[in-house]
């Protein structure tokens, strides 16, 4: 069976933060792709602003173009509501039965997943890949029964950095992938509305 890792976000914008922990989740757990997908309405950020979903989806795009074991679906994208893990994978697993999938998730995120809409029938569709970064306080022990750690260097980066940046008039280089950058500049996206 293909080992397909789901790899699920805002990225508002995606960076290379996200580009790093998903090549180290595919090279560590042997995976032979790994699927980016973007969310539509993430359950823990209803009501605040997020970028449109073509753009997200667009910047998804462009960062990954060079690679040739990323790809991307739109399936969060074309659902009404709020996406839910258990809602998607579900589909997914009915969609390719010939696939098996694993949900990568960050550290920061493991001692939450019990808490997740209907998780246990989640952990039985899928495995949990987390991202151990060094210094982390999380009790892995505890976790393994569902998440297979998988090490991440230690690199702080995040989207709301990057807004704040571009919002800003800041450089963004080396934040996030060069046509990416573009994007975000040619489509005015991040600026201040006054």
């Amino acid at each position: 069976m293909k080992q397909i890792g789901i790899f699920g976000g805002t990225f508002d914008p995606i960076h290379y933060g996200h580009l790093l922990a998903a090549e180290q989740a595919r090279e560590q757990a042997h995976l032979d792709e790994v699927w980016f997908m973007p969310a539509r309405i993430p359950p823990h950020k209803q009501g605040k602003g997020i970028s449109e979903e073509q753009h997200r989806y667009r910047m998804v795009q462009l960062a990954i173009a060079d690679h040739p074991f990323f790809r991307i679906t739109d399936l969060e994208l074309k659902r009404e509501g709020p996406s839910y893990t258990y809602d998607t994978m579900r589909i997914l697993v009915e969609r390719y039965p010939h696939c098996r999938f694993s949900f990568i998730v960050g550290g920061d995120m493991v001692e939450m997943l019990p808490t997740w809409h209907r998780f246990e029938e989640l952990s039985e569709l899928v495995q949990f890949i987390g991202l151990a970064r060094p210094g982390a306080s999380y009790d892995q022990t505890a976790a393994s029964a569902y998440v297979r750690f998988v090490s991440m260097p230690v690199w702080e980066i995040s989207s709301t950095l990057i807004r704040e940046k571009a919002a800003g008039g800041h450089s963004i280089r080396y934040l996030v992938p060069p046509a990416v950058e573009t994007y975000i500049k040619e489509q005015r996206l991040y600026e201040f509305t006054g």
